[in-house]
Parts: C-alpha cells; structure tokens; sequence
C-alpha cells in the first residue's frame, strides 16, 4: 500500500509503522472538521490579505479555490482517503491537485496547530449551539408534562424510602429547572471558545504581518486570543469545559431516566411505557424492557469517561504544543455526539410516557402522611417539635394518620416550588430567554459564515 503523503515530508518517505501508529484514527475523526477546515482556510486568506500578505489577485485566486473545495466537500467529492495523513493534508493536497500553486501558497503563515484548533472551535460553536437548543428543547417537553400532570400524585423518596408525598408535575419541573440550569452553564466557557486562534502559528506566532482581527471577524469570532502562546497552552482547555458541560446535562437525563426505569417497574406502576419505547426478551415473551432509559444512564457515564480522558491527557504537559493533543479529538466527538443524541431521544421520549395516577395515589397512605399531620398541628398553633414528638409516638403505637384528599394534599404546599405552586410561567421564561441568547448567537455566526462563503470580494 503507498504510504500516505504528509505535508512535512517532501525527502524520503516516512517508515510505515511510525507514520501508521502517529496518525491513528486522524483520518476518522477529522471528518467531522473537514468542511470547517476549508472555512477556517477561508478566513485564514483575509488574513493575509489584511496584512497585506498576499495581493487582491491573489486573495481571489484562493478564495475561488477554496469555495470549490467547500463544494467539493459537501458534495462528497473532497474526503480523507487512505493516502492522506488528515483532514490538512486531504485539503492542501486537493486544492493544490485543482489549482496549482494556490494550493501551496495557502499555508503561509499558519501551522496545523493554529489551523486545528480554529476548526474544533468552529465545529464546536457550531456544535454548542445546537446542544444548547437540545437542552431547552428537552426542558420546554418536561414543563409541558409537569402541567399535564401537576396534580398527578406519588411519593417522594430519600435514601430510597418512601418519604413525603409529591406529584408528577413536581418530578417534571424539577427536571426541567436542572435541564435549564445545564444550559446556562454555556455562559461560563462561551466566551472563550468565541475567540479566534488564528496567527499563532505553532504557538510562537509567525514573522509576517497577519491581520489576526480581520480573520476573526470573518469566521464570526467574537475576539482574537490575544497572546499566541495562550493557543497551545490551552488545547484540552475548552475540550474540557464543553465535555464537563454535557456531563452536567447527561446526569440530569441519566438521573431523570433513572427514575422512569423504578418508576415504570411492575412493583411501582406510576408511569408507564409505550410498546414502541419499550424492547422485548429472547426468552421471555411478557418482558417489556426500558432499554432506551438504562442505556442514557449509561452514555452519561461514558461522557464522564470522554471528559476524563481528556482532562488527563492535557493535565501534566508542559507548554507549547504536543501530540498528545491529537487524542483530545476523539473523546470530544464522541462526548458531543453522545449528548446530542442523548437529549433527542428524550425530547421524543418524555411527552409518550404514560401516568396511571391510581397507582401513584395509592402509594400515599399510612406512616407517608406522618409529616402532613404534623405540619397541620404546627398550623394549629403547635409548636414544632412537640407536634413531631406527639406524631412519632402515635406512630409507634400504630394510630393511623388521617387520610387526605388530593387537594389537601396539594393545597397545604402552597410555597414557590412545592407541587401546589409550581413556577412553571417562570422557568418558560428562562427557557425563552435563554433561546434569545442562542439566536442571537447563531444570527451572528451565521451570518459572518454566509458574508464570508458567498461574498465575491471586499
């Protein structure tokens, strides 16, 4: 098989082995950035351009180019083969195979180092935008079953007991308030994967008068990182913080699904499973099994895994670069791809499950109703602690607690937040808010791509 071509070896060719063991899975993985390699190319141009680098002629020369390789790569026609190192290579070897030396002038002034992490930042901004709608999406589908069922009672558990009595809403709100919060954790890192790498080179910056704010400006970077040393020294940094913010939302979903898979059980009852959400047994023909719930539960543990990897991985290097950080890519795909799937088939998932209220109800007699009667002597005028005295008393004498109605129930929680008083208006208004923020987001990404992919000239 013809060893694959690099773009640092133009003498002998590379040993096999060697070249097969350091490039890995690169060509696996730099699928998912190739077309935003050509973009980064693209903005890397009015760069040069606006240093005066490279001429208007030639400025055109590579833009027309590039846009072909764009094309090329959505049609399928530009890929990773086997003869290339990575997705650059891929690239910088079809540009220069199409149009001659524009191809091999493209490089000047960028490394693959600088060129890597501009496209895992605009693969990720791209990414995190679309979670981020995932995350909101899955909340708004939560709220809608919290007001389907907000008066839908069951009980409520600590250290796996039965504890006080609560209600579906509650179970869905909750979710929702924690699906929320996951999303506006994207606050804490956006602003730093929302600068532009470009024109630090292999760390050190480059001897030629790059113009590293016009770059970032095309690309829709909000910024520049504004000491190139700061490019390298962070690799991992943002893998890191994007993956720790997926696990955030996956532990919401693993723990939401955690309590349909007890909840659905045939000893419990209080939500049920449609068939076509449900899978069968091999052996046993009545088993109805939750599968899609046990398997979310377990990608957020491999999340938490993807995130490992990557904060050992860049946590004992040294400055500058490292080929170390060519493993970072791997676990932030998969990092990324599992939330993303993970959050769609819950948003398909909550809204079909079914609540037999019958069931949740009956589960809220006796020693569960301890609490609600002594609160209801601390409305009287009791103070605290003799009324729980009194009740624990009654309760060991096996005097059984008075029965409550529903809206009993309901009506004595009456505080924000408690099933009586759910803030359902309220939490509908963070995740509006929040939308607002990723449009405007998006809007501006967006719209620096479009001016930069389409425009003819500036």
């Amino acid at each position: 098989m013809k060893t694959p071509d690099t773009l640092w070896s133009p003498g002998a060719a590379p040993d096999a082995q060697m070249l097969a063991y350091t490039v890995g899975d690169d060509r696996t993985v730099d699928a998912h950035l190739l077309r935003w390699d050509v973009i980064g190319s693209l903005g890397h141009v009015e760069a040069l351009a606006g240093g005066g680098v490279v001429s208007s002629r030639e400025r055109q020369s590579m833009r027309r180019a590039l846009l072909a390789a764009l094309r090329a790569v959505d049609a399928g026609e530009l890929v990773i083969g086997s003869q290339h190192e990575d997705g650059h290579t891929a690239v910088e070897l079809w540009l220069t195979g199409e149009f001659g030396d524009v191809g091999e002038r493209l490089h000047a002034g960028r490394s693959r180092n600088d060129q890597v992490v501009t496209d895992i930042r605009l693969y990720l901004k791209d990414a995190v935008l679309a979670l981020h709608t995932a995350m909101i999406d899955l909340a708004l589908v939560l709220l809608d079953f919290a007001r389907s069922h907000r008066r839908v009672l069951w009980p409520g558990y600590t250290h796996q007991r039965i504890a006080m009595p609560s209600s579906a809403g509650q179970w869905a709100a909750g979710y929702a308030e924690g699906l929320l919060d996951a999303a506006a954790a994207v606050h804490g890192f956006w602003s730093r994967l929302d600068r532009s790498p470009l024109g630090s080179g292999a760390g050190y910056g480059v001897p030629l008068p790059l113009a590293r704010e016009v770059a970032a400006e095309a690309l829709g970077f909000e910024g520049i990182d504004q000491v190139v040393t700061t490019v390298q020294n962070g690799r991992g940094r943002i893998e890191g913080a994007v993956l720790a913010w997926c696990a955030e939302a996956a532990h919401e979903c693993a723990k939401l699904s955690a309590d349909v898979i007890l909840f659905s059980a045939d000893e419990f009852g209080w939500l049920t499973l449609p068939t076509e959400l449900s899978t069968g047994s091999s052996i046993m023909p009545q088993k109805r099994n939750p599968d899609l719930f046990e398997l979310t539960r377990a990608r957020a543990a491999g999340i938490d895994g993807d995130l490992m990897t990557v904060l050992a991985l860049r946590g004992k290097l040294t400055g500058g670069y490292h080929r170390d950080f060519q493993l970072l890519k791997a676990p932030l795909f998969r990092g990324v791809g599992s939330t993303r799937e993970m959050l769609a088939m819950l948003v398909t998932a909550v809204p079909r499950l079914g609540v037999d209220a019958a069931r949740g109800r009956a589960a809220l007699n006796g020693d569960v109703l301890a609490t609600d009667e002594v609160m209801r002597r601390v409305r009287e005028g009791m103070p605290f602690r003799r009324a729980y005295r009194e009740v624990a008393t009654e309760l060991k004498r096996g005097v059984p607690m008075p029965a409550l109605s529903n809206t009993a129930f309901v009506d004595a929680r009456s505080s924000t937040g408690a099933m009586g008083n759910l803030p359902l208006a309220a939490l509908r208004k963070r995740a509006a808010a929040g939308s607002r923020w990723n449009r405007l987001m998006r809007r501006r990404f967006s719209t620096a791509l479009t001016r930069l992919t389409n425009r003819a000239g500036r």
